[in-house]
């Protein structure tokens, strides 16, 4: 996203002029290819427009405060928009901003100015601040779209490479669903720069995130007919369009490929399993709703995420019976509690092993339980007593960490493994 900012120092007319000059000086995008909106109230930044810029009335709108008005929240810092659009051409659907057909793809928006000139009370009164301030952002894509006279983002220099890189991977005889490239080469870019800033597949957090997107590229890779890791291998041609300008891209790229195979392998069977049960569960639907308790299944059986089930499901035009799967969770957490009350002779009691003190292991540990019940793995750490050690010896009590494992960790009752 590019953008400019004043913090209390030039506003409307100035942050209006500077747009203007930059797209159609500066780029020398036509006048006649741009649209410009206003809040409906805010008559400065319309006579700006029209009388000092020479907008084209034309090609110019007022819309409401869904679209033109900027807020932080219900309460805090507000203040109207001006929106500047490109127009596309003719041939492509849709109408100008402020139309009944403006949700169509021929204008797009490039460049949004946000006056921030209020504060919006808990009664939603307007009070001007002394000090109003400028903050915009434009597209660096779709400008750039504009500047290489293509509509879409996905027909860019960039993105035509990935495409052509990823094109060239297909099995033999995959049919190249352009939506499903699309989704991967967005995907792949997105989670390189995540994990090169330091961020690693989780169940948590910024992890978690990482982890959707990584997954649901991999599933749009099931659908174009792969069948062994391929997502890791669309690194090398990311790093060629882009590691010179992201020199952390470069630096990273073999921690990158290594991060996403890994949890493209991981991944691989349980995607497998899932799409087939949810298949199945589809084409046994009387309805246009996936029942809560066949959610609950594909999570807690296969492993399947509850948001990919989600996309399948509203690409097919269902729904989730959300409502139903919370009620299964739930109960999954009572049996789990009566569990607990009950315990056994393992060669420790509940509780007895030391825990695993804050900050001295690192926490992402790879779980091989759906795949295998046996590996090769190393010790990361021990501790006794709670106290890190470079040893155990036979008759103490410890605690092991693994890099991977096939054991289940101890939750819904049941007492950890020994050996």
């Amino acid at each position: 996203m590019l953008g400019n900012f004043s913090f209390g120092d030039y506003f409307k007319r100035e942050a209006i002029r500077y747009a203007w000059e930059f797209l159609t000086v500066e780029l020398k995008v036509p006048a006649e290819r741009l649209w410009v909106t206003v809040y409906e109230e805010d008559d400065e930044a319309a006579e700006i427009w029209l009388k000092e810029i020479g907008v084209d009335p034309d090609r110019f709108s007022r819309c409401g405060e869904k679209d033109n008005f900027w807020t932080m929240g219900a309460t805090g810092p507000c203040g109207p928009c001006t929106e500047i659009f490109y127009d596309h051409g003719p041939e492509i659907p849709g109408g100008p901003p402020g139309s009944p057909e403006q949700e169509g793809d021929r204008y797009v928006e490039i460049w949004n100015l946000v006056f921030t000139q209020y504060d919006r009370d808990e009664s939603g009164e307007l009070h001007p601040i002394p000090r109003p301030s400028v903050d915009t952002g434009m597209g660096l894509e779709r400008i750039a779209a504009v500047m290489q006279g293509v509509h879409s983002n996905y027909d860019t220099d960039i993105f035509r490479r990935l495409l052509v890189a990823l094109e060239a991977m297909l099995p033999e005889g995959a049919d190249p669903d352009r939506k499903s490239m699309q989704v991967i080469v967005d995907h792949i870019r997105s989670a390189a720069f995540i994990i090169a800033d330091g961020v690693v597949p989780s169940n948590e957090g910024r992890g978690y995130v990482l982890r959707r997107i990584i997954r649901r590229a991999l599933r749009h890779g099931h659908r174009l007919g792969f069948t062994r890791p391929f997502f890791h291998r669309l690194v090398v041609p990311l790093d060629e369009m882009m590691g010179e300008a992201y020199p952390v891209l470069r630096k990273a790229k073999e921690t990158v490929e290594r991060v996403l195979k890994r949890e493209e392998e991981r991944f691989s069977e349980t995607l497998d399993a899932g799409l087939k049960v949810l298949e199945e569960v589809i084409g046994g639907l009387e309805g246009r709703v996936v029942p809560g308790e066949e959610v609950f299944r594909l999570y807690d059986t296969y492993g399947f995420p509850v948001d990919l089930t989600a996309d399948i499901a509203r690409e097919r035009g269902l729904e989730l019976d959300l409502e139903g799967f919370e009620r299964a969770m739930a109960g999954q957490r009572e049996r789990a509690r009566a569990a607990s009350q009950f315990s056994g002779p393992v060669g420790a009691e509940a509780g007895a092993l030391p825990e695993v003190p804050a900050g001295l292991v690192d926490p992402e540990q790879a779980f091989l339980g759906y795949e295998s019940d046996t590996c090769s793995t190393r010790v990361t750490a021990l501790f006794v007593d709670g106290r890190p050690v470079d040893r155990i010896s036979a008759g103490e009590q410890a605690l092991v960490v693994l890099r991977q494992t096939p054991f289940y960790a101890e939750s819904g009752g049941q007492v950890g493994d020994t050996g």
